[in-house]
């Protein structure tokens, strides 16, 4: 390292100088160079002052030992740059000793007993600052700080049971252990005289609405009571008493369970859904007291009570209220009505006068007379308070507004309760929908969908230029987005964002969007009353046959001994053999259907109790309607039928549907049943399954086949006869019409046209009779080439077979 500039050259002389500046500055390893230099100038004036004839003579001042003063020195350069440390640590143990104490807590001390002294804290007091590990406990209650304590583990240590071990009460229900209470109790005050008369109406009427909760009220004891009927009985006939045994009754074993309480005379008649919906609009904490007021005796209060007639309504906080003193109330209150009594019970000690009104939800009422004819009645009152649901949405109604639906007089929508019936709505354009039937995720919109969607603008158009004119003018409405669903309760309905070109009065021309909700609407909707059907009536099965079919009934033989024979199932199978002129001819020789006569044999004598019958039919038409004609007059009027396919497998579940679905004088079925994809195309490479699952990959509920009818043969004749008159203008409409044509245009019954899962056809490389009529044979057609498979399975036989593909 070079000397400092002070220094002279190095020789041989001074080196160990030049050594001991050099070791100075190498122990204060970190230190600034200015401070090095400092160094060098302090002890050079040390030395001068010290010997100055070393200061001449440096060769022989370097040789001599250092001072004492050199040693001070060369310690003060060495600790002032850590000086700053040493304080800092140093203060900072003597706080944290201050902030300890000297004396030691026992360890067997306890934990809640007084804390240690502290080493600061105020005269004559043990409580000083806290230890770092303790715990406050707060403040006492005269605001002192309260002793700290350290926690302390405490070994659990089980106690001794003599017997078995107690067990834990819960709660059956989860409602019960949160405390969830139900809506609505109703109490109706009955007497002797009107127990099994009025009270047994109102039971029936109001018990299957309130799902039991509902109790009756009486002075008398009866030793025989009515059924169905939950009656309470005091044993005082005085109507003040009895009121006060009824509130406390209450009190006692359903003010836990319940947030609001109705009361009601026996001889009132009320709409439970009316006042379900009156309750689920009021808060389970609000303390009211409500129906129609009247004035106190007199008048001395302006107060008001709660007519018992009409009936009124408590909450459960309300009778929480009452509840410390309703026994001064029954000793106090003197009155002769108990409407009245309880009216001013409330009055004194809960502070609240009756009301018929609050937030707009109203307790409507009607008082009727003597001589008053309800089917002509026309009174507001009277429609107010019992005119049905639609009417809801008016001012009057007991919810006001509040459950206005639109459009008014509509059924209101659907509402699910899971997520699985969450209705899905489709996105569509004016061009493009996006949802299409085949699980394609866009197709092209045509057909009904097309003028569906023109139809909603331009209604949405015109109701909105009927909102408004004459103000402003909307016109060229395009779409943006449109959605709908389809609500089987009320009909499809339209989310729109329309943009229209909107004009002002003074010709001013602005684009704007909005958003429109419209409902299309189904019929409407009508209860229709069915007769009543039982299913003990005996099944006529018909299989009409051909000779293509004969080696198919065989299979339909064997399905029927396993599923109706063995099982003892109430049908009767009926085969109809229909030859051609031809081979009718060669019956005696060479019968088509000799196989199927031996199996028939064979199963009548497997089955003792079954008899099989048959007809042989001579025939040059197909039609199924000429068949029936034989058939229908070989059976009695009230015989219910069943038409099948040999390809049909029956079993009990579809009997007992075809016997509740097929009402004389009323319906005919028309299943759809499922059809089972070829297994050829839906199993490669596979064995099938011998009764394929219910999905899409085994088959497809086949909606071109009307071959499987339930009707009886009263309405089958009663059908033929009303065509006879067109049958004579057009004699080809019994080959032109099909059963199922025949029902729609002539029966006047209703024709139940619906899937069927329990009914399935086998799959049959069929073809269709060229004989058939046009419509027939098109449908006949269809239903053969969707029964192969599905587009995806036949998509990827085609792509195996086209060389290079196979895999």
């Amino acid at each position: 390292m070079a000397p400092p500039p002070s220094m002279p050259p190095s020789n041989g002389k001074n080196q160990r100088l030049e050594f001991a500046l050099t070791d100075v500055w190498l122990v204060k390893g970190g230190v600034r160079s200015d401070d090095t230099e400092r160094a060098t100038q302090f002890l050079s004036l040390v030395l001068l002052k010290a010997s100055p004839y070393c200061a001449e003579e440096r060769t022989v001042c370097c040789l001599l030992p250092p001072t004492e003063s050199m040693r001070i020195a060369m310690l003060v350069s060495l600790i002032r740059p850590t000086g700053p440390i040493i304080v800092g640590i140093s203060l900072g143990f003597t706080l944290s000793l201050l902030s300890v104490t000297w004396v030691d807590e026992s360890c067997d001390s306890d934990w809640m007993g007084a804390a240690d002294e502290m080493l600061i804290g105020q005269p004559g007091s043990s409580k000083g600052a806290r230890k770092p590990s303790s715990i406050s406990t707060g403040t006492t209650d005269n605001g002192n700080l309260e002793g700290d304590f350290e926690p302390r583990i405490v070994p659990y240590n089980k106690p001794a049971q003599d017997g078995p071990p107690k067990k834990v009460f819960r709660a059956k229900y989860a409602s019960t252990e949160l405390g969830i209470r139900e809506r609505l109790f109703v109490s109706v005050f009955t007497s002797k005289t009107t127990m099994n008369t009025l009270a047994v109406a109102i039971n029936r009427t109001l018990n299957h609405h309130l799902d039991g909760r509902l109790i009756f009220f009486t002075g008398t004891r009866n030793r025989k009571l009515p059924n169905g009927m939950f009656v309470v009985a005091h044993g005082d006939e005085r109507p003040v008493p009895n009121m006060f045994q009824s509130v406390r009754y209450l009190l006692e074993h359903h003010i836990a369970d319940y947030d609001w309480f109705y009361f009601v005379q026996d001889d009132t008649y009320t709409q439970p859904e009316r006042l379900k919906t009156l309750v689920s609009h009021l808060s389970m904490d609000l303390q009211l007291y409500m129906g129609q007021p009247g004035e106190f005796i007199g008048g001395e209060t302006q107060r008001r009570y709660c007519h018992s007639g009409p009936g009124f309504l408590l909450s459960r906080a309300v009778l929480l209220k009452l509840q410390p003193f309703l026994e001064h109330c029954r000793t106090d209150i003197v009155s002769i009505r108990p409407d009245e009594w309880l009216g001013r019970c409330i009055i004194d000690y809960a502070g609240m006068s009756c009301v018929e009104e609050y937030e707009g939800l109203n307790y409507n009422y009607f008082a009727m007379e003597n001589d008053m004819d309800l089917s002509r009645m026309e009174n507001e009152g009277f429609q107010n308070a019992l005119t049905s649901e639609i009417k809801n949405v008016s001012e009057l109604a007991v919810d006001g507004n509040k459950s206005a639906l639109w459009p008014i007089g509509i059924t209101p929508p659907f509402e699910p309760k899971n997520r699985f019936e969450v209705l899905r709505w489709d996105y569509f354009t004016e061009d493009n929908l996006f949802s299409c039937v085949d699980g394609d995720p866009k197709c092209q919109l045509n057909g009904v969908d097309r003028e569906d969607v023109t139809d909603v603008i331009r209604v949405a158009l015109e109701e909105l230029n009927k909102k408004y004119n004459p103000f402003v003018q909307l016109s060229t409405p395009q779409l943006v987005n449109g959605y709908r669903r389809l609500d089987h309760t009320r009909g499809m309905e339209y989310t729109l964002d329309l943009q229209f070109q909107a004009t002002t009065e003074s010709g001013h021309q602005k684009s704007i969007t909005r958003r429109v909700h419209l409902v299309r609407p189904l019929s409407q909707v009508e209860i229709i009353p069915m007769p009543y059907v039982t299913e003990a009536t005996r099944v006529h099965v018909l299989l009409p046959l051909t000779s293509y079919d004969s080696h198919a009934a065989l299979r339909f033989l064997d399905h029927c001994s396993s599923n109706l024979f063995e099982t003892g199932e109430n049908a009767v199978l009926n085969f109809l053999f229909t030859y051609e002129p031809t081979e009718a001819q060669k019956v005696s020789t060479n019968d088509v259907f000799a196989e199927v006569k031996a199996k028939i044999t064979s199963v009548e004598h497997t089955y003792p109790n079954v008899k099989v019958s048959w007809i042989s039919i001579k025939t040059e038409s197909p039609g199924v309607l000429r068949i029936l004609d034989i058939v229908s007059r070989k059976h009695p009027v009230e015989t219910l039928f069943l038409l099948v396919t040999a390809d049909t497998v029956l079993n009990s579940e579809f009997l007992n549907r075809c016997r509740m679905n097929a009402i004389s004088g009323w319906q005919a079925f028309f299943p759809i049943h499922f059809q089972e994809f070829d297994p050829s195309v839906a199993y490669p490479d596979q064995v099938p399954p011998a009764t394929p699952d219910l999905v899409r990959e085994a088959g497809h509920f086949d909606r071109y086949t009307f071959e499987e009818a339930c009707f009886y043969n009263s309405d089958y004749m009663s059908s033929r006869t009303r065509m006879s008159g067109d049958l004579q203008e057009n004699e080809e409409l019994l080959e032109n019409l099909d059963l199922y044509d025949m029902f729609v245009q002539y029966s006047g019954l209703h024709v139940f046209r619906a899937v069927e899962p329990a009914l399935r056809q086998v799959y049959r490389n069929r073809t269709c009779d060229p004989r058939l009529s046009e419509d027939v044979f098109h449908r006949c057609l269809q239903s053969t080439l969707e029964s192969q498979g599905s587009r995806s399975q036949l998509a990827m036989l085609i792509f195996e077979q086209e060389p290079g593909n196979s895999t």
